[in-house]
C-alpha cells in the first residue's frame, strides 16, 4: 500500500528562510532587467468573454500561444466571429500575417484555449482547441512549414482540415488542458487530462513524425486525502507545466485538486492543496519522487498518487486558495523552479471567497530546488490584486522573472540566490485584462520576451489583442 505523509498544515503561510546565496554567478553577471522595445498588434477585435475569471485568449496555462522556431514567431487566438487563427511574424518584425484554420469555439468558456506544438522531426505545426472535459479539435500543418517559413507562404491551404482525433487516434470523450511539448530527440508530445476537475488523471500521447501513439495515463484519481476538516477519495493532479530541462529530463509541478470540499474549512474556498514535483529520466515513461524512488509508470497500474511519500516539496492545505496550473521552468544546471501563489497565512487560516480572498491578500511565491539540493522558497514581495495566475521564465544568467497579472513584471537576481526580488515594470500603458501569456521559446534564441496580453473590455465587447516585447540582459 502506498503511503504519503502529510507534511503539516500549520506550515500555512510559512516561508523558508534561503539557506545560502547561489556563489556559482560571476561577479560581471548582471541582474535582471527590462527594457520594452515594442508592441504589436495582432487582432484589433479579439475575441472577449470573461469566464472562470478568465479569457479565452489570455489563459498563462496556454502552452504554446506564442511560439518562436527558425527566426519567426507563431500566436494563435479566436477573432471576434469565433474564428481560430494562427499567426506568423519574422521574430521582431512588425507586421503578422494571419491564416484562419477551419475551426470555430463552440462554448464561451474560456478553458477552450488553442495551444501549439511543433514537431522537430517533420517540420509541422500542431494546434489543438476548444477542448474543456469534452473532445477537441485537432489540425496539423503540413510538412516543412516551419523549417522553410520564408519559402512556404503562409495560406489556409498549408494546414489539413480539422480533426476529433490524432489523425485517427481517439485518446478519451473528456478531453483537457492540451499541453505540447518538444522532446530532445525531436519528438512531440501532448500531456492532457482525461475526465473531468476532482476526478481527473494526466496521460500523455506521442507523435514520431510519422504517427501519434497514446502512452496512457500516469497519475491517479483515487486514493484518500484527510485534512485537519475531513476527507476526500477522489481528485485530480493540476499540472504546473510539463518540460524537458537541457539535459533532457522531463519535469512537472503539480497541485491537487479534491473532489470533495469537506477538506475545506469553508465552501467559498477551493479544494487545491500541497505543492508537488515528480520528474521522468525516459522521456515520461516512469515517474520518479525527488528523491529519485519510482511513484509511477505511464500506461501501467501503478499511478502517481496523492498516498505516494515525496511528492510534496511545500505542503498547504486547502484553506489558503491555492492556485492551480501556475507556472514552472528550469535553470541552466536543470534545476526546477516554480511559482505558486495563494493567500499567506498571516491573513487568516481560513479563505471564504476564492476571488475576494486572493485579489486582496493574495501573494506570488518562488520555489526552486538550489545547488544544495534543498527547496528554497521565497515571497515576491508585489501584491496579485487578482485572482489568477503568473508566469514564471529565466534567462540566460539564470536570473528569474515573475510576469503577473496585468503585465506587471518582477525580476530577481541569481546571485543574490533568487531573493531579492523587485518590480522590473509595472504595466503601464497595458491595459491588460489579467493573465498574459508568454513565449517560452523566444528567450533562449534572442534573448526577448514576449508577453502577450489582450486589453480590458466588457461584457462580450471584443477588445485588441497584443505582443510587448521586453529585452534581457544580453
Amino acid at each position: 500500500m502506498k503511503r504519503r505523509t502529510l507534511l503539516g498544515a500549520a506550515l500555512a503561510g510559512a516561508v523558508a528562510t534561503p539557506a545560502l546565496a547561489a556563489g556559482t554567478a560571476r561577479a560581471a553577471d548582471p541582474g535582471p532587467s527590462v527594457t520594452r522595445t515594442g508592441t504589436t498588434t495582432l487582432d484589433n477585435q479579439a475575441l472577449f468573454f470573461v469566464s472562470y475569471d478568465g479569457l479565452v485568449n489570455n489563459n498563462s496555462f496556454q502552452k504554446n500561444a506564442l511560439l518562436t522556431y527558425k527566426g519567426y514567431q507563431y500566436a494563435v487566438w479566436y477573432t471576434a466571429d469565433r474564428a481560430a487563427v494562427v499567426g506568423r511574424r519574422v521574430l521582431g518584425g512588425s507586421t503578422w500575417s494571419t491564416v484562419k484554420v477551419g475551426h470555430s469555439l463552440r462554448y464561451n468558456d474560456s478553458h477552450n484555449v488553442i495551444s501549439m506544438g511543433l514537431s522537430k522531426t517533420d517540420g509541422r505545426l500542431h494546434l489543438n482547441m476548444d477542448s474543456h472535459s469534452d473532445g477537441f479539435t485537432y489540425v496539423k500543418s503540413v510538412a516543412g512549414l516551419l523549417d522553410n517559413p520564408a519559402g512556404l507562404s503562409w495560406t489556409a491551404s498549408r494546414f489539413g482540415a480539422p480533426q476529433s482525433t490524432l489523425d485517427g487516434l481517439a485518446l478519451t470523450s473528456q478531453f483537457t488542458y492540451p499541453q505540447f511539448v518538444s522532446t530532445p530527440d525531436g519528438r512531440l508530445q501532448l500531456s492532457y487530462r482525461v475526465a473531468i476537475s476532482g476526478n481527473g488523471r494526466n496521460a500523455l500521447a506521442e507523435y514520431d513524425g510519422t504517427k501519434w501513439t497514446n502512452l496512457g495515463e500516469w497519475s491517479a484519481s483515487t486514493g484518500t486525502y484527510t485534512s485537519e476538516h475531513g476527507s476526500s477519495t477522489a481528485r485530480n493532479m493540476y499540472l504546473h507545466g510539463i518540460d524537458y530541462d537541457r539535459n533532457g529530463r522531463l519535469h512537472a509541478f503539480f497541485t491537487w485538486r479534491e473532489q470533495n470540499g469537506a477538506v475545506m474549512c469553508n465552501g467559498g474556498g477551493i479544494t487545491n492543496h500541497d505543492t508537488g514535483y515528480v520528474y521522468s529520466d525516459d522521456r515520461g515513461r516512469t515517474w520518479r519522487n525527488d528523491a529519485g524512488t519510482v511513484v509511477g509508470t505511464t500506461g501501467g497500474s501503478d499511478k502517481v498518487s496523492v498516498n505516494d511519500a515525496g511528492l510534496v516539496v511545500d505542503p498547504l492545505n486547502p484553506d489558503h486558495s491555492l492556485m492551480n496550473q501556475e507556472s514552472q521552468t528550469t535553470d541552466s544546471a536543470g534545476r526546477p523552479h516554480a511559482i505558486i501563489s495563494y493567500v499567506p497565512g498571516r491573513f487568516g487560516q481560513c479563505t471564504t471567497n476564492y476571488v475576494a480572498d486572493r485579489t486582496a491578500n493574495g501573494r506570488a511565491f518562488h520555489v526552486r530546488k538550489n545547488a544544495s539540493g534543498a527547496w528554497q522558497k521565497t515571497e515576491i514581495p508585489v501584491p496579485l490584486n487578482s485572482s489568477q495566475r503568473t508566469r514564471l521564465i529565466l534567462d540566460t544568467y539564470d536570473n528569474a522573472y515573475a510576469i503577473l497579472p496585468f503585465g506587471r513584471i518582477a525580476g530577481a537576481s541569481k546571485a543574490s540566490g533568487h531573493t531579492d526580488w523587485r518590480l522590473l515594470f509595472d504595466g503601464a500603458g497595458l491595459n491588460a485584462f489579467g493573465e498574459v501569456v508568454i513565449d517560452e521559446t523566444r528567450i533562449a534564441q534572442d534573448g526577448v520576451l514576449s508577453v502577450m496580453y489582450q486589453e480590458k473590455s466588457s461584457g462580450t465587447t471584443p477588445s485588441a489583442l497584443r505582443v510587448a516585447d521586453f529585452r534581457l540582459p544580453a
